[in-house]
Order: C-alpha cells, then sequence, then structure tokens
C-alpha cells in the first residue's frame, strides 16, 4: 500500500504556481500481478479521462477555460494517480501560456512523462455538450433477480454461457457498477459497457457479477481489467470489449477501455459525468 499514499488519504497544499512533478506515476503491474491469466498482450486499450476543470493566463493575464480529454494508452508502464492530477491541473491556473496549444503541448509532455508512454491530449470548449444516449446497448439493469452477494465474486460466471448456442454478438451495459479507491475507501460509480462475440453470456448471472464489486477495492483501470479477464477466462468470448464510465470526482473522470478486437468502440459521455 505505501506505493499509494504520497497523495491519497492525506492532507495536501494546492500549489499556486506550474509544478507539473506533482504528477504521480504509480506501476500497473502492482494490480495486474492479482489478475488470473493476465499478459502484457491479452488487451490493447486506453484510460480516458475527462479533465472539467482546466484553467490558465493568457499573455495578458486574462483567465482561460477549457475541458481536456486525456488518452493514456494501458500498455504505458505507469497510470496517473487521480488526487495528483487534480493537483497538476490547478497548479496551471495562474502560469500563462501564449495560446492553447502551448498548453496543450504542455501537457502532452508532462503526461507523456509522467505515465512512460505518449499520451493524447485535447482541449475543448466547455460549450462541447455534456452527454450522449448510448441506444445502441441493451440495459441490464431492469431484470427482475435477487442478488446476495455485494463482494467480488468471479465465480458467478461460472457455467454463464451456452456453449452449444450459435454464437451471438452483443452490446450489454449497467449502470450498477460501483468499486471503492483501494486507498481512501470512497466510493466510485460508474456505468459498464460490455461488447461481446461468442456463446451467448446470461444476462442475470453477469448482472450479479457486476453488482458484486459494490464492496471491492481496486482504481478503476484495475477493476476494468479484471472484468475483462473474468469474462474472458470464465465466458471465453471470441472477442471482447469492456469500458467503464465512472462519474467525476474533483473535477475529474476515468474511463478506462480493454478490447481485444480491432474494430473501435464508440461510448458517449454519460448525463452523470
Amino acid at each position: 500500500m505505501r506505493m499509494y499514499e504520497k497523495n491519497l488519504g492525506k492532507t495536501t497544499q494546492y500549489q499556486q504556481s506550474y509544478h507539473p512533478k506533482l504528477l504521480d506515476g504509480l506501476p500497473r503491474a502492482a494490480g495486474r500481478d492479482t489478475l488470473d491469466g493476465v499478459t502484457a498482450t491479452l488487451f490493447d486499450g486506453f484510460d480516458l479521462w475527462t479533465a472539467f476543470e482546466v484553467s490558465w493566463l493568457d499573455l495578458r493575464g486574462k483567465p482561460m477555460v477549457a475541458m481536456a480529454e486525456l488518452s493514456i494508452p494501458c500498455q504505458s508502464p505507469r497510470f496517473v494517480e487521480s488526487k495528483s492530477m487534480k493537483l497538476y491541473f490547478n497548479s496551471l491556473n495562474d502560469h500563462a501560456f501564449a495560446d492553447a496549444a502551448a498548453v496543450q503541448a504542455t501537457l502532452i509532455r508532462d503526461l507523456s512523462t509522467c505515465v512512460g508512454a505518449e499520451v493524447t491530449v485535447k482541449l475543448l470548449p466547455v460549450t462541447t455538450p455534456n452527454w450522449q444516449d448510448n441506444s445502441d446497448f441493451m440495459l441490464l439493469d431492469d431484470q427482475p433477480i435477487t442478488i446476495e452477494t455485494y463482494d467480488y465474486a468471479p465465480a458467478l460466471l461460472t457455467n454463464s454461457t451456452v456453449t452449444a448456442a450459435a454464437p451471438v454478438h452483443e452490446r450489454l451495459c449497467s449502470h450498477l457498477l460501483k468499486s471503492n479507491c483501494l486507498v481512501t475507501n470512497q466510493p466510485d460509480w460508474g456505468s459498464v459497457y460490455i461488447d461481446y462475440q461468442g456463446a451467448p453470456i446470461d444476462h442475470a448471472a453477469l448482472l450479479r457479477y457486476i453488482v458484486s464489486f459494490r464492496h471491492h477495492q481496486e482504481f478503476h483501470e484495475q477493476c476494468v481489467e479484471r472484468i475483462f479477464c473474468d469474462i474472458k477466462r470464465w465466458c471465453q468470448p471470441t472477442g471482447l470489449t469492456v469500458m467503464a464510465r465512472y462519474t467525476r470526482r474533483g473535477g475529474l473522470d476515468i474511463n478506462p477501455y480493454r478490447t481485444d478486437q480491432t474494430e473501435m468502440l464508440s461510448v458517449a459521455r454519460l448525463a452523470r459525468q
């Protein structure tokens, strides 16, 4: 746990000047070593962040505001601890930049250095629509099922596929995902989107499995990789994509995306983000 204790769960001072070393990169291997059968080549993907509270000064001292969309490759050796990201963005508030392109270049440089891989950054106007509908996904949440456990239980996926049935291609979603921060135990609320091809997965078993994360403690990125690996292990789809869109905390949302498919899955930002 020591590696996670630089900022989380501690009182911290907000920096009034630009300070890139506030960013704290955590090793991905520390979470992946608990996953069954995970290897560096099992999946591809990224962590998509939205930063809603981005501000800086122009050369005349006038404040500028924007949102930032950050994409961090999942094969990077490190991911960013979220509180350090908030502290870093706050340090930009009183720093003068020539233009938005200079801000973007600074973010790319600092974040890429932190995670050890090239990070993609887009600056978005604050007038960008906040959410869209993902109506091409089938909602799992309306099933009249009984839930008996809220502790992580991957075995709920046992015998959840009908291997004799014809293969299907389904897009499923649930808004009932809840996990908890590994260090502070604060609740992390999210929606999970699953695109798979292969033997049909029992929807009731899948929803019970998703709900079993309710008391589970892990970072967002680790939870999504765990969901991906569990479905891959227990249900053995021929193709799988898992994305979770977590609600924002401290002006940031984190949306991990993991896949072994070539087609890019589009999951729009949600109303509660």
